[in-house]
C-alpha cells in the first residue's frame, strides 16, 4: 500500500502540471502592459474588454493613463484632441483615473476579477504627497490593486507638455514613491527613457546610469522598467543590449525585470534576423527578467488589441518554448501573485488606522 501511495505522488503532480500548462496554452499571452482609457480618459467598459480578451489573454496588468490632454480653445479651437502629439495644449495629472479603473474592476463577477491586476497611476510623481495618495487608494478599493503605473519620468515630447514642476530621477518625491511600494509589495512599472531624443554622441545615454542609481537604492521593489528606456524617437543605440546585461549580470539589480511591450519597440526588435536573435539570445539568457505586454490603449476590437502581440511573432518564433512561457505568462504570474499576497496583508493590518 505504501508503494502505491508514493507512486500516486508524482502522477499527481504530473496531472496537476499538465491541467496547469492545458490552462495556459489554451491563452496565448498574459499582458503586463495595457491602458483601459486613453489620454482624455476614454476607453471600452471592462466588461466589454474581457470580450475583446476571449480566448487570447489570460491575465492583464490593467490601468488607464495618468495625463489627461487640455482640450484649449486657444490652441485647438472647435477640434478635439486625444492623444499628446496631438495638441501644444499641456498635459496634467488625472487622479480621478484610479477610482475610474477600481469601480470597472468592481462590476465583474469574483470570477472574472482573478483575471486582471488593476495599478494606481493617479499620481504626480513630483509631490512629496503621491505616497498619502497611493495609501488612500488602497485603503478606499481594499482588495483590487496590485502594483503603480505605468507612470512617467522622462518620456520623449511628454515631459516637457506636463502642467507643473517636471519629473525628473533626482527627485526625492520619486525615492519616496518606490520606497513605499516596496513596504507595501505592489509591484511598479516605470516609463523612464533611456536616453534623450537627440542623444550625445559618443556618451552613454543621458538616464541610463542615474537609472540604475535609483534602481540600486530600492531593492526591496519589484520594478519593471517599460520598453527597457526605448521609445518611438528613443532608438536602441548599437549597444542597447550590452547596457542591459549590465543590470541583467548583477545582483544589485535582481529586482528589476523588462516590459518588452509597444509596437514601437517591436519594431526595434524584429527590424532584422539578426536585431531579433540578438534579442532573443539575451532574453534566453535571462528568461527570468522579461514580461510581454501589449501597451495597447483603449481598443476598439480583439484585432487592434492583438496587433502588437503579433508584431513580436518573429522573435516568439527564436525563443525556446520554456522561454517564450515564462516571457508571455510565467514571469508575470510570478510577480503579480506575490504582490497580491503582499498587498492584502498590508490592507488588512491597515484598514483600521
Amino acid at each position: 500500500m505504501k508503494a502505491i501511495k508514493f507512486l500516486a505522488i508524482p502522477v499527481i503532480l504530473g496531472l496537476f502540471f499538465l491541467v496547469s500548462v492545458g490552462e495556459i496554452l489554451s491563452y496565448e499571452f498574459n499582458d503586463g502592459h495595457f491602458h483601459l482609457t486613453n489620454y482624455v480618459q476614454k476607453g471600452p467598459t471592462i466588461k466589454d474588454f474581457l470580450k475583446i480578451m476571449g480566448d487570447k489573454t489570460k491575465r492583464v496588468a490593467l490601468f488607464g493613463i495618468p495625463l489627461q490632454q487640455k482640450w484649449d480653445y486657444f490652441v485647438d479651437g472647435d477640434r478635439p484632441v486625444d492623444y499628446y502629439l496631438s495638441s501644444d495644449a499641456e498635459l496634467y495629472y488625472y487622479s480621478f483615473v484610479d477610482a475610474m479603473i477600481a469601480e470597472e474592476y468592481l462590476q465583474l463577477s469574483s470570477e472574472d476579477r482573478k483575471r486582471f491586476d488593476p495599478m494606481i497611476t493617479g499620481f504626480n510623481p513630483t509631490d512629496m504627497y503621491a505616497t498619502d495618495h497611493i495609501q488612500r487608494v488602497l485603503k478606499m478599493y481594499p482588495g483590487v490593486f496590485s502594483g503603480i503605473g505605468e507612470f512617467t519620468i522622462h518620456k520623449e515630447f511628454v515631459s516637457s507638455k506636463v502642467a507643473g514642476h517636471t519629473a525628473s530621477l533626482w527627485n526625492p518625491a520619486l525615492h519616496e514613491i518606490l520606497s513605499l511600494a516596496g513596504k507595501i509589495g505592489l509591484v511598479v512599472i516605470l516609463h523612464n527613457d533611456i536616453d534623450t531624443v537627440r542623444p550625445a554622441p559618443e556618451k552613454r545615454p543621458a538616464y541610463f546610469d542615474a537609472l540604475k542609481e535609483l534602481f540600486r537604492l530600492h531593492k526591496d521593489t519589484t520594478i519593471i522598467w517599460a520598453h527597457t528606456g526605448l521609445g518611438r524617437f528613443v532608438k536602441p543605440t548599437e549597444n542597447h543590449l550590452d547596457l542591459l546585461k549590465e543590470l541583467l549580470n548583477s545582483d544589485d539589480f535582481a529586482h528589476v525585470h523588462f516590459d518588452i511591450s509597444w509596437d514601437e519597440v517591436a519594431k526595434y526588435i524584429t527590424s532584422n534576423k539578426e536585431s531579433t536573435a540578438s534579442w532573443a539570445k539575451l532574453i534566453m539568457a535571462y528568461p527570468n527578467r522579461f514580461i510581454f505586454g501589449t501597451d495597447a490603449v483603449a481598443p476598439k476590437n480583439q484585432k487592434d488589441y492583438v496587433k502588437n502581440y503579433n508584431d513580436y511573432k518573429p522573435l516568439w518564433d527564436m525563443l525556446d518554448k520554456e522561454t517564450a512561457l515564462k516571457v508571455k505568462f510565467g514571469n508575470y504570474e510570478r510577480l503579480f501573485d506575490a504582490a497580491r499576497q503582499k498587498v492584502r496583508a498590508w490592507e488588512t493590518s491597515n484598514l483600521t488606522k
